[in-house]
């Protein structure tokens, strides 16, 4: 059966439709500075406007400032139909992230709200999420196997804890499923992202998109490495060797193809 309420998102979000991307934008709120996993391909020390890549943002907002922020973007572009939060560290590992969708979601009711997250803390910040207006959910997951997942993150913390290895990996796996999982039976979209990172996990990525499809995902995104962080020195994959594994993913789950790999304080269209 058909949700009538997960296809107008999909219908409406850009970052879902890409025939969407060509009549409606977006904007994301840099309000979430705190992260709680170290992931080898990450750095965010630094900035450049000409950058566009996850994790930058020119200057974090508080919840006033972003609420302030959407209006006026809202009056300058009657195109603007997502508000979300992704980073630049960790949404669901800051408490201004809730206060935000809230506050936005009180003003403007009719905006589709989500965030880009982790999974880490999804499953239990479900209800709060519910209640702010988010209705679409991404999740980045780029291993289901510890084995692979403990070459990709440094550590996991969570609850006060630090895990590293294989633990790490497989706590964060285990609420990956458990986040996918409860959001689509609670009615979210939700959308994955997988680091394509040619060595590490380039012939895992079968086995992450049939468990994150069983687990309830719409559709997921292959995004192809940028070499920073502990793997500044691999090359990014190119672009027809990440066309052709969408290609051979697309039977098991619906593939993204016009990803722009957005900054966390992105605005306007995708193009």
């Amino acid at each position: 059966m058909r949700d009538p309420a997960c296809e107008e998102i999909t219908r409406e979000h850009p970052c879902y439709n890409k025939a969407a991307a060509r009549w409606f934008g977006r904007v994301h709120l840099p309000v979430a500075p705190d992260c709680n996993i170290k992931c080898r391909y990450c750095t965010r020390l630094y900035d450049c406007a000409n950058e566009n890549r996850p994790g930058v943002t020119s200057r974090l907002m508080t919840p006033g400032e972003a609420l302030q922020y959407v209006k006026r973007v809202v009056e300058r572009d009657g195109r603007i139909r997502v508000v979300g939060v992704a980073g630049p560290g960790e949404p669901l590992a800051n408490k201004a992230t809730m206060y935000t969708l809230r506050l936005v979601h009180h003003r403007f009711p009719e905006l589709i709200k989500c965030i880009s997250t982790n999974g880490l803390l999804l499953a239990e910040k479900l209800p709060g999420l519910w209640e702010a207006g988010v209705r679409a959910v991404t999740v980045t997951v780029n291993a289901v196997s510890p084995a692979v997942g403990s070459r990709i993150y440094d550590y996991v913390s969570y609850r006060g804890r630090v895990y590293k290895g294989n633990a790490g990996a497989e706590l964060l796996w285990r609420a990956q499923h458990a986040g996918i999982r409860l959001a689509r039976e609670l009615g979210m979209v939700v959308k994955v992202n997988s680091v394509l990172i040619p060595g590490v996990n380039d012939h895992h990525l079968e086995e992450v998109a049939r468990a994150v499809k069983a687990a309830g995902a719409h559709v997921m995104n292959i995004i192809p490495l940028i070499p920073q962080g502990k793997f500044a020195g691999l090359l990014p994959p190119p672009p027809e060797r990440v066309n052709l594994l969408r290609q051979k993913l697309s039977p098991i789950i619906e593939q993204v193809t016009h990803c722009r790999r957005c900054r966390a304080d992105a605005v306007g269209m995708l193009s």
